[in-house]
């Protein structure tokens, strides 16, 4: 849906209710540093604060919206199991299941799917999964597993997953943090081979680096990370939380390079920004070596989960999706490319995701990203100079170009 935004009207009426966002603060932890809107209903690409206006979603939900706000086929989806069954646990099997693992698992092209909840849980999950097949099938020592992370990564906030992060604010304070990790720089093939040792289970990496500022490796790098891991007797593990299921303009980010990981880590997209999905996907003979016990979640796999995850699956298996972000990618990235020395730096994108550096002369991400909310825009900066820009992929073309007619202006 295009919805036209005055955007003198937007800046003359400022941020959102101040009252409404010190309420908000005074009785939450601060953990996050939203920026002063108060959101009360959305649609598509659109959403609406609580005075009415309205504003272009440029973020998705870090790829949580794939499919925009409220979709008709997800919320239909939803509403439907929700007049059934919403929840059993794992200790019984629901109608809704069977569908759902069948149907990613052929979306993957693997025979086994493991459904969690959050994009942590699954990469904590993949964690468990790499270690026990490394103790089971490769012969590794007990308690000697290790695994190959990227510098810049991001995988999650849980203690280990920070444990192994180079991010001062997500891991100083937090310690002590678990063993077993390695770290090599990211898109550095000599580098990932040299780390290798007869204890090597994994290799856990993002095929593109979101919170790091959408950092693309270098062509033939996720080539090179499946030859040495299948050489080595190594888990390929691609973290796709972000990039994946039709984000960057394929299914998957690894699909850019033909590769096909061991184990595939997902979430976000996959419960259509109506409910919290996440899954790890691979062969009978990696996630195999897990037997009942040793792993599980009460809400993992709950039949409202795999009803909207069902859906997405479907919705993906068209390729509609994927083609639209490819070419509405070629849009954005033109128009970036554009501002290069007009107020941004760097432009990194790949599909309908972007990493724009900031001139410094012209603000910090955040002050940049506050100038677009005045105009209509809710974008996110990341790591002080970057913004990122991840926009639903149902987004219009009109729209798209609005928002980029945004950022423009406040460049200039």
């Amino acid at each position: 849906m295009s919805i036209t935004t005055d955007t003198t009207s937007m800046e003359s009426k400022g941020g959102a209710t101040p009252a409404e966002v010190l309420r908000a603060e005074a009785r939450t932890a601060h953990n996050y540093h939203p920026l002063p809107v108060v959101l009360a209903q959305a649609e598509g690409a659109w959403m609406t604060d609580i005075d009415g206006r309205r504003f272009l979603d440029m973020l998705a939900g870090y790829s949580a919206l794939n499919f925009g706000h409220g979709h008709p086929r997800l919320i239909a989806a939803a509403h439907a199991q929700l007049d059934r069954l919403t929840l059993t646990s794992r200790a019984f099997v629901h109608d809704a299941f069977a569908d759902f693992t069948a149907g990613l698992g052929d979306l993957c092209g693997k025979e086994l799917v493991l459904p969690m909840n959050t994009g942590a849980e699954a990469v904590e999950t993949a964690i468990k999964v790499s270690r026990k097949w490394g103790y089971d099938v490769k012969g590794v020592a007990a308690d000697s597993a290790r695994i190959i992370v990227a510098a810049g990564n991001f995988h999650g906030r849980t203690t280990t997953i920070v444990g192994f992060s180079d991010d001062p604010d997500a891991r100083d304070g937090f310690g002590p943090f678990a063993p077993g990790f390695d770290q090599v720089a990211y898109g550095d093939l000599a580098a990932l081979e040299a780390a290798i040792t007869p204890d090597t289970v994994a290799v856990l990496i993002e095929p593109i680096q979101g919170e790091a500022g959408v950092l693309i490796p270098p062509d033939g790098y996720l080539r090179g990370v499946r030859e040495i891991c299948t050489r080595h007797n190594v888990l390929f593990v691609a973290d796709e939380i972000q990039a994946g299921l039709g984000r960057t303009g394929r299914t998957f980010a690894c699909d850019h390079e033909d590769v096909v990981p061991d184990l595939y880590v997902l979430g976000k997209a996959l419960g259509g920004g109506v409910v919290p999905v996440s899954a790890v996907v691979g062969d009978r003979e990696v996630l195999g070596v897990l037997k009942p016990g040793q792993h599980g979640s009460t809400f993992g796999g709950n039949p409202l989960a795999c009803a909207v995850g069902s859906e997405v699956v479907a919705m993906l298996a068209s390729g509609e999706y994927q083609s639209r972000a490819a070419e509405l990618g070629l849009v954005l990235r033109e128009r970036l490319d554009a501002m290069i020395d007009k107020g941004v730096v760097a432009v990194r994108s790949r599909g309908l995701w972007a990493g724009i550096d900031i001139d410094p002369a012209i603000g910090s991400g955040r002050e940049v990203c506050e100038r677009l909310m005045a105009r209509g825009v809710l974008a996110k900066d990341t790591h002080g100079s970057t913004i990122r820009l991840a926009p639903p992929l149902v987004i219009s073309a009109e729209d798209l170009q609005w928002g980029l007619d945004q950022l423009a202006a406040v460049l200039a």
